[in-house]
């Protein structure tokens, strides 16, 4: 019986003295020094500051070349939707806020309503991929009517303005990842009359 408890003992001291020599660190190697020679002073070592921590930013999606006016009014439906003048909203996370850029993108959208008044457009509200079926479908939602709200704030009218949505049924990007997801979060505008 004291047997069994040398082992153990000696077995767990041993583990401990393993453990503890895996964590340690090697000292860094360090080149040999030379001596400065009268001649030539050594040259200073500039001393750069550590990098700040890099932030992980997604490429916006590139607009399409904006449509000239005479493009506008002779395009059809299609044509316009394909090279939409009209620009997309992007959200936060589990967000239906309107932030700056989203404000900007919205102000440019309601000038060129505002030009075009017979224009009639479906907001559809989108979400990533991650959640639920249910709780993306009323996120988008939330999204088309924050859109929508805003371009009313503007003055465009109510009755040219519906709203749908696919929660995370059509992405605009298959991939499965935060760059893919940021552009899956959006208010996407479909001409549907001019």
């Amino acid at each position: 019986m004291f047997t069994h408890r040398l082992v153990r003992l000696a077995l767990v001291v041993t583990m401990v003295c393993f453990a503890a020599a895996c964590g340690k660190k090697k000292a860094p190697v360090l080149a040999p020094t030379v001596a400065p020679t009268a001649e030539a002073a050594p040259a200073p070592v500039p001393v750069t500051p550590p990098a700040a921590p890099r932030e992980e930013r997604v490429a916006p999606i590139p607009s399409p070349p904006p449509i000239r006016e005479e493009t506008v009014s002779s395009a059809s439906l299609d044509d316009l939707n394909r090279n939409s003048p009209l620009k997309p909203v992007f959200f936060a996370l589990d967000s239906s806020d309107i932030d700056a850029a989203a404000r900007s993108a919205l102000d440019a959208d309601a000038t060129l309503l505002r030009q075009n008044a017979s224009w009639m457009v479906t907001v559809e509200g989108h979400c990533d991929e991650r959640g639920t079926a249910e709780y993306n479908l009323a996120l988008g939602d939330r999204r088309a009517g924050a859109a929508v709200a805003y371009l009313k704030s503007l003055g465009i009218a109510g009755e040219r303005l519906k709203t749908v949505s696919y929660g995370k049924e059509f992405p605009f990007d298959p991939g499965h990842d935060d760059a893919a997801w940021l552009k899956n979060r959006r208010a996407h505008f479909v001409i549907t009359a001019k």
